[in-house]
């Protein structure tokens, strides 16, 4: 079973995400989420997953903003997003993968596949 944290200002959102991963990538679990800096923080240091879902821009920050506050990143990046112009520096984190909101369930598949 591979540990996931789901991170998402937006609830809709990671309801959404959590739905795909239930329909078409059964060996996750979701272990945590959070819809903000602090809390995306707080949840990866509590949960220690495996992937994380990050969302970049949050209300009170962005995804590069709890990575940053992170001592080691020993999980796998998963971005999602509907911002297309964070690429490179998503590349700079080893992101696994950069997904466009809406999520394509092909290319979520795939990406778990990368794990």
């Amino acid at each position: 079973m591979i540990k996931a944290v789901l991170i998402d200002d937006v609830k809709n959102s990671r309801i959404t995400l959590a739905d795909d991963l239930k329909n078409y990538c059964p060996d996750i679990h979701i272990a945590g989420e959070g819809e903000s800096v602090e809390s995306g923080v707080a949840v990866i240091q509590q949960v220690k997953p495996h992937i994380v879902f990050l969302d970049i821009e949050l209300q009170d920050g962005t995804g590069f903003d709890i990575l940053d506050k992170l001592d080691k990143i020993d999980f796998k990046i998963i971005f999602i997003t509907g911002n297309d112009s964070y690429g490179i520096k998503a590349i700079k984190f080893s992101a696994l993968d950069y997904l466009l909101k809406p999520v394509d369930p092909e290319d979520l598949v795939e990406a778990i596949e990368k794990y």
